[in-house]
């Protein structure tokens, strides 16, 4: 559109000088051969417009938005069009506490008050992404700028409008799941009225009031050594079994040894013992006295 522009302008100058006697006079002829090269170029370059890949182009004319978007590659369109183009690709907002980490700097978190009266501040990451046969609506009733006029504030809300109904420890424990669920449920339908496909919600961080940390640390440290008696409790009972169960053992073999072993089944064994230490290489003579006890007799 300049260009064209730029090259009625130079035609214009170049035909008034070729109406006067002036030293610009010899050059009307180039001036306009120039104009009318610069006015076809521009029309040519404002009628082709590229689209990159992953985004759609909108047309608009005079301030009207037109329904049919231009896809991805080379479209030839009116040059008076204006385009503008809208990633549809999946994009995300971060909210979050850390400087730099969100998309605006500074600290960004979201400060939400639960059922207990508690502030609670939470990091939170939106993936969405603009449906494409609802860009032109976006365009012509929020504008390009949608993620600041519409997915930051209702986010933002619809947080502090669900954390009113849990306690701080809650969702910082065994409810955060429920919370990030019900919140993506009602994001959900908001986002789709107006465009957008809210893919998921990322609750990522929760920092609670440093008592309440304090005191649930505290809870959570008792019950782990709570369950660490437990397991030594358990470890000196199996123990004590253990050693009940050997020692009974122990008894019960000393009963059986003391009552089933008789005089000949001692002689025999101690003949057997003797019979053992005369195949000894150490051993060469064996006296057996009148006594239960063997005199031996050894070269060594």
């Amino acid at each position: 559109m300049t260009l064209i522009i730029l090259g009625i302008v130079l035609f214009l100058l170049a035909n008034n000088a070729g109406k006067h006697d002036s030293p610009l006079a010899k050059f009307a002829s180039l001036g306009r051969i120039a104009a009318v090269i610069m006015i076809l170029f521009g029309a040519i370059s404002s009628m082709v417009v590229q689209i990159d890949a992953g985004k759609v182009g909108v047309q608009s004319l005079f301030g009207k938005v037109r329904d049919q978007v231009l896809q991805p590659g080379l479209n030839i369109v009116n040059p008076l069009v204006a385009v503008t183009q809208m990633d549809v690709k999946t994009q995300n907002y971060t909210m979050s506490g850390i400087h730099d980490e969100g998309d605006k700097a500074g600290d960004d978190a979201i400060r939400v008050l639960t059922a207990d009266g508690l502030e609670v501040i939470m990091d939170v990451t939106v993936l969405y992404k603009v449906l494409l046969n609802r860009a032109p609506e976006i365009i012509r009733q929020i504008g390009p700028d949608y993620k600041n006029v519409i997915v930051r504030p209702i986010v933002r809300t619809k947080l502090r409008d669900v954390a009113v109904y849990y306690d701080a420890v809650a969702l910082y424990s065994t409810k955060r799941d429920e919370f990030q669920n019900k919140i993506f449920e009602n994001l959900k339908k908001e986002f789709t009225d107006r465009g957008l496909d809210l893919e998921q919600l990322l609750v990522r961080n929760i920092l609670l009031p440093a008592s309440v940390k304090t005191t649930i640390e505290s809870k959570i440290n008792a019950e782990q050594e709570a369950q660490k008696m437990t397991f030594v409790l358990q470890k000196e009972k199996q123990e004590a079994e253990r050693k009940r169960v050997e020692a009974q053992g122990i008894a019960d073999y000393q009963k059986i040894i003391s009552t089933g072993l008789s005089d000949k089944q001692l002689q025999y064994e101690m003949i057997k013992a003797n019979k053992e230490i005369a195949l000894s290489q150490n051993a060469k003579v064996i006296i057996m006295g009148k006594g239960n006890a063997p005199i031996l007799l050894s070269d060594k």
